[in-house]
């Protein structure tokens, strides 16, 4: 009976820990939300992203906010010599955070750190193939999204990226929706969906819309969305998110019904900035 009553006072111990750490942590986020935004982060802003001048006022406003929490969370480290600046750290954390407007959101919660290279990297990981022989595998890679905590990105990239926001193509955009893809616990291109948001109706839209990519770049067509999408689902949506932000009008005329799934789960509408 001893034994009951102490597992018992623990269980209510940490429901309580649970709950007194989500307001401790409530209560931050809005301390760091009420600080001023810095204006060497405004000129970081003009200089490099002059997309977000394009948006309307109450989400830029809201995005300087998101951002402050992001950096004031998240930690960056530098890799082969590349120093990690506030121009390093704001071009990314504004691109990420356009992902979470307007949503209810934990601010990449199984993320804790952004590791940044000088420029594209090389991935060199033992791998096993289908005969059990274990060999080396060396790739070239912009960036890369791992569910255990990190995203990698070529620094020279993300801020390519920010800088031409008009090309369909995004590094960090693509990453961060792996990291949102990733919050259901595998990265299959079916992230968590926000209360009546249907999850059939984006099932069958989008598996639609990635078979048409798939056999487009079978035949070699010319696509709106990357090719490189039609790898699998979980790129497919990370390349859709790419073009849903950068070239919004053309993604609305030409998949329409992939725009309409893509604007409820961001709860945005880009094609109207």
């Amino acid at each position: 009976m001893l034994a009951f009553y102490i597992f018992l006072l623990f269980c209510v111990g940490l429901i309580v820990w649970i709950a007194t750490s989500n307001i401790r942590k409530r209560i931050k986020r809005q301390s760091i939300v009420e600080q001023p935004f810095p204006k060497e982060w405004r000129q970081i802003l003009r200089k490099n992203l002059s997309f977000f001048y394009k948006m309307p006022t109450d989400l830029q406003l809201q995005l300087k906010d998101k951002m402050k929490i992001f950096l004031a969370e998240k930690q960056f480290v530098g890799h082969q010599e590349q120093p990690i600046t506030d121009e390093v750290r704001v071009t990314i954390a504004v691109q990420a955070c356009l992902l979470l407007l307007n949503r209810n959101t934990q601010y990449y919660p199984f993320l804790q750190t952004i590791a940044v290279y000088p420029a594209a990297f090389i991935t060199n990981r033992a791998i096993q193939d289908g005969s059990g022989v274990h060999q080396r595998d060396s790739r070239v890679i912009l960036g890369e999204s791992w569910n255990r905590g990190k995203v990698i990105l070529s620094w020279q990239d993300s801020a390519s990226g920010g800088a031409d926001f008009e090309d369909g193509h995004n590094l960090v955009i693509h990453e961060f929706a792996h990291q949102l893809d990733g919050e259901s616990g595998t990265t299959n291109g079916a992230p968590p969906l926000a209360k009546g948001h249907d999850y059939k109706k984006w099932s069958q839209v989008l598996s639609s819309e990635f078979e048409k990519l798939r056999q487009q770049a079978l035949n070699n067509e010319p696509t709106l969305i990357d090719k490189y999408g039609a790898t699998n689902p979980a790129e497919f949506f990370a390349v859709s998110s790419e073009v849903f932000f950068e070239r919004p009008k053309d993604l609305r005329l030409k998949h329409r019904e992939l725009y309409q799934q893509l604007q409820q789960f961001y709860n945005v509408d880009p094609a109207s900035w």
